[in-house]
């Protein structure tokens, strides 16, 4: 049977609320370092994500430098809602992984929060996640006996 984002998902992700502030946010990825955060709304449903990413585009690359200013630190005050990423893209525990995957892939995203049918957040999938899964895979299918008659040819990929 293929393996499902429950296989491998991170169970209870860190989540924030959408007035959550950009200092605020810094602060979790620093003391976790994680690169995602699930934004949270009402009755807890998830309602975003912000990534490291997010949060690089959005501070002021000047803070705690000597050329800081007022408008520098104000980044630090931007809430949540004002930065995270809202067309959310999520699945539920029981998705293929493949499809997940594909899900990223095809959608240019890095994560995706595995829900419930009320939205509630479960866990998330990463890229890391599915890498590190691949290469586990790939190892285990390394070690087991040879079958076949030959080398199976390798695909290069365009660059």
């Amino acid at each position: 049977m293929p393996e499902t984002v429950a296989d491998i998902m991170s169970l209870t992700p860190v989540t924030i609320r959408m007035d959550t502030s950009m200092g605020e946010v810094q602060a979790i990825f620093e003391q976790h370092r994680f690169h995602h955060l699930v934004v949270l709304g009402d009755k807890g449903r998830c309602v975003g994500v912000i990534s490291d990413r997010d949060l690089f585009q959005t501070l002021s690359p000047f803070i705690g430098k000597l050329s800081e200013r007022n408008v520098d630190l104000n980044s630090l005050n931007r809430k949540a809602h004002q930065v995270m990423s809202r067309s959310l893209v999520t699945v539920r525990s029981n998705t293929v992984l493949r499809a997940a995957a594909r899900v990223m892939l095809d959608r240019r995203i890095s994560c995706v929060p595995v829900v419930d049918a009320n939205l509630r957040c479960l866990g998330i999938v990463t890229v890391r996640d599915i890498i590190r899964w691949s290469i586990d895979r790939m190892e285990c299918d390394a070690n087991a006996p040879a079958t076949g008659t030959g080398d199976t040819p390798v695909r290069q990929r365009a660059a």
